[in-house]
C-alpha cells in the first residue's frame, strides 16, 4: 500500500487567531480559506509540503453533533483537552524563541524526554496542544 497522510483537522474557536498562530507564526501556508464567520474551514500547510495539511475546523459543525456532544467538546477545548497535533523542526531552540517571542501560550520548554526526544509545546489560540519536535 501508498499509503500517506494528507489533511488532519483542528478544531477553532475563532478563524483569525488560529490563521495568525498556524500563518504569521509557525511559518504556515495557506492553502484554501472557504466559508464565513467562525464557520471557516481554513487548510493550511507547511511551504514545501504541499501533500500535508491541517485543516482548522469549526469543532461542532456536523450536523451530526449533539447540543451535549457541543458542549463537551467546548468545556474540552476550554480546557486545552480536545486537540493536538505533534510538529517537528531540525532546530528546536530557535523555533522555540520565535514562537515564545509572538507570545504564545508555552506550556513546556525545550527538553529532553526519558525516551530520547527532545521537544517543547504551546497551545494555540484554540487551546489545541502543539508539540515541536527536534529531528535530526
Amino acid at each position: 500500500m501508498d499509503i500517506t497522510i494528507h489533511t488532519t483537522p483542528l478544531p477553532h474557536e475563532d478563524p483569525d487567531e488560529s490563521l495568525a498562530f498556524y500563518r504569521d507564526i509557525l511559518g504556515f501556508e495557506v492553502r484554501s480559506d472557504v466559508g464565513q464567520g467562525k464557520m471557516r474551514w481554513i487548510a493550511v500547510g507547511p511551504v514545501g509540503q504541499p501533500e500535508t495539511c491541517i485543516l482548522l475546523a469549526p469543532p461542532t459543525a456536523d450536523p451530526g453533533i449533539t447540543e451535549e456532544e457541543s458542549r463537551v467538546i467546548t468545556e474540552m477545548m476550554a480546557k486545552g483537552t480536545y486537540g493536538w497535533i505533534m510538529l517537528a523542526t531540525r532546530d528546536l531552540d530557535d523555533t522555540f524563541e520565535k514562537v515564545q517571542g509572538a507570545d504564545a501560550e508555552v506550556v513546556q520548554e525545550p527538553t529532553d524526554q526519558p525516551w530520547g526526544m527532545r521537544d517543547c509545546a504551546f497551545r494555540d489560540p484554540a487551546g489545541n496542544m502543539v508539540r515541536i519536535q527536534q529531528v535530526r
